[in-house]
């Protein structure tokens, strides 16, 4: 049996209380009923044999490229059973960083679903034997591809592992990596003593009863969701249940009444989309709920109301969600608070496996705007903390720290510390009940030439109350702060039934919002402008916006699109970009737009690279212009049509192509 301080000797443990109890689902899966404990662990024994056999080693790493299902756990209990290292990859990742990571990671083991198989196709690195979580493709077992179930039909006849080959508390356990926010590729080693480490502070903060049915809509291959949403209700006896799909509103709302989880990990934009959808519309449909939430003694029965509602969306038995992964729009949380809605906010990072801080649920200590206090295990201190504000960056300590970034001991050592501490990047005051409030990324800090600093963050949280608005996105142009948004397009298209008055619906909003917001920031932080984006930010996996795509300086010249070489992985980098003039027809016809080999190109780079958008008039609130002609690389990719229309969401007309604008957008953009 794995020593207790591992991830797979935790969870055996859990096996051997609770055997017959159910571990893993599918949501809507009849015919693949639930995995128990002891079928759990028996899979992953005989996995951790068949991969004996075939030559994984103990140090050696397998990797996983597959959306979250029972497999996906059995494929990395069995992994790291026999002492390897699983490297998670997220699917949502280019096949050019798939590649990269399959490379520098030297997997020679890769389980993958039926859906991603076709991203290994143009690998050229080392050989690999694949192995499908699904049934399909599949050959026998110690070909080139093989499956899951061939293994441990396989597995079933072989002697289990060496126990002293089974896995040691300070062994590798995780290869994970992100890119975050700043856009530097970075592989995060975490031990089994990090992970472990980490869910027994969860334990401590989140009790979690035995039988807990938890609902997983967030991808394994992040730490917030491995830790927290596998590993943790795993070890308590819980049940996960997945959805074969990343889940709509609509998609969600039927798994829970079906399954009635009782926990949840999700990110803000979760909660956010609800309350802006749901809660909002519900509050302004009736003249007696606008009045009753302005008076103090039925604004709580109103607001707990909907809380309940709130809950019974969820399925009716929601005790618990956790929430983080990115910050939480101020109002949101105010909401939640008053609605008596069962949550507590987090927060972490892979670094650190992930949990940080996180205050116990109903705890009337932890104020609105914090995280709650270090979760048992971490210590916590302000780094140069500024005397006036207290504000400076979050420094963090305990077992959960990683043991550094994979082959790059430089960055590791600028990281951690001597003593053990690690820079989170992230600025933050603790305040005097010892809760962590948080501020923002310190490389997002905008200082302009008065001197004062500005947390960015801070005021896309106030142009995010904005029900028009999905997200935005704050940064500095020419020493002037600007705004750019993102809108809800189906809101746009109630309030005009036409193009025109669309238009001028967004240039009042955006008019709107730069009024309001400016009334309730200082003078030097106060926003010049507010433009219209027409499409949304690129999102790491837990939806906070990659802000190094989108450098608030203007370009020189001589730069070209914003995305500048130099913050491109080396495997990404272009080695000449030209411009050249679109080829001409003889007449009219669909001979007169070379759209679809340029098309077919850009889809071979990265999303955010397909993806130059360029600003219409009107201080960039268009998209597109009458009678205005882009550069050859927007609409129709010809640059010999004029864009008709604006409003970001609604595709620009170009009769004479015969490859119109991809329909999520107007032109302008690659897609």
């Amino acid at each position: 049996m794995p020593e207790p301080g591992t991830i797979n000797g935790l969870i055996e443990a859990s096996a051997g209380r609770h055997p017959e109890l159910p571990a893993l689902a599918l949501a809507f899966s009849p015919a693949s009923p639930a995995l128990t404990y002891g079928e759990l662990r028996d899979s992953s024994r005989r996995l951790s044999a068949a991969l004996r056999s075939l030559g994984l080693g103990a140090g050696q790493t397998a990797a996983i490229l597959a959306e979250n299902s029972p497999q996906w756990g059995v494929a990395y209990l069995g992994i790291t059973g026999c002492g390897a290292v699983a490297a998670p990859i997220l699917p949502d990742f280019p096949d050019a960083d798939i590649h990269h990571i399959l490379r520098e990671a030297e997997a020679r083991f890769v389980f993958v679903s039926q859906r991603q198989m076709e991203r290994l196709a143009d690998f050229d690195g080392q050989a690999l034997v694949v192995i499908t979580l699904d049934d399909g493709g599949a050959g026998e077992p110690g070909e080139a591809t093989t499956s899951l179930k061939a293994l441990l039909a396989s597995g079933s006849d072989l002697a289990p592992p060496d126990p002293s080959l089974a896995p040691r508390p300070a062994d590798l356990a995780s290869l994970i990596y992100t890119s975050g926010t700043s856009g530097h590729a970075k592989a995060v080693m975490l031990s089994h003593a990090n992970i472990v480490a980490n869910v027994r502070s969860a334990q401590a903060v989140i009790g979690i009863p035995p039988e807990t049915t938890f609902l997983s809509i967030l991808p394994l291959a992040h730490t917030y969701e491995f830790t927290l949403g596998f590993v943790l209700p795993l070890s308590q006896g819980g049940k996960v249940v997945y959805a074969d799909r990343r889940p709509t509103p609509a998609t969600l709302e039927r798994i829970c009444r079906h399954e009635r989880p009782q926990a949840i990990c999700a990110v803000p934009l979760v909660l956010e989309k609800i309350y802006k959808k749901r809660v909002l519309p519900a509050l302004r449909a009736k003249f007696w709920l606008r009045q009753a939430v302005r008076v103090p003694g039925l604004r709580g029965l109103v607001l707990r109301g909907l809380g309940r509602r709130l809950v019974d969306f969820f399925g009716g038995r929601l005790a618990i969600m956790a929430i983080g992964g990115a910050a939480i729009n101020g109002e949101t949380e105010a909401f939640l608070r008053e609605a008596n809605f069962p949550f507590v906010i987090g927060y972490g990072l892979t670094e650190t496996a992930p949990l940080l801080a996180v205050g116990a649920l109903g705890d009337p200590s932890v104020a609105q705007g914090t995280v709650g206090p270090p979760v048992p295990g971490v210590e916590i201190k302000i780094r140069h903390p500024d005397p006036g504000t207290g504000v400076g960056e979050i420094m963090a300590r305990g077992e959960n720290v990683m043991r550094g970034y994979y082959r790059n001991p430089g960055l590791t050592a600028e990281t951690i510390d001597a003593e053990g501490w690690l820079a989170t990047g992230d600025l933050g005051l603790l305040d005097g009940q010892g809760n962590l409030r948080l501020l923002g990324r310190a490389k997002s800090v905008i200082v302009l030439s008065h001197g004062e600093n500005i947390y960015p963050e801070a005021i896309e949280d106030r142009i995010n109350a904005f029900p028009q608005v999905v997200e935005s996105l704050v940064v500095e142009r020419g020493d002037r702060i600007e705004a750019l948004v993102y809108l809800d397009y189906e809101l746009a298209d109630r309030a005009a039934p036409d193009r025109e008055g669309q238009r001028a619906w967004v240039g009042r909003l955006l008019s709107e919002i730069k009024a309001q917001v400016n009334d309730k920031l200082p003078v030097y932080s106060r926003l010049y402008q507010v433009r219209e984006h027409p499409e949304p930010f690129v999102k790491t996996a837990t939806h906070k916006i990659k802000r190094y795509l989108y450098p608030g300086r203007s370009p020189p010249a001589s730069a070209g699109h914003p995305l500048s070489h130099a913050r491109l992985p080396h495997h990404q980098r272009l080695n000449r970009v030209e411009r050249r003039p679109a080829p001409r027809a003889a007449g009219p016809g669909p001979g007169l737009c070379p759209g679809p080999d340029l098309w077919r190109a850009s889809r071979l780079l990265p999303p955010p690279l397909r993806r130059p958008v360029f600003p219409g008039p009107g201080g960039g609130a268009d998209r597109g212009h009458p009678g205005r002609k882009f550069p050859p690389v927007g609409g129709c990719l010809s640059g010999d049509h004029r864009l008709r229309g604006g409003g970001g969401a609604h595709p620009a007309r170009f009769p004479r192509c015969r490859y119109p604008p991809h329909p999520a957008g107007g032109g302008g953009a690659f897609r």
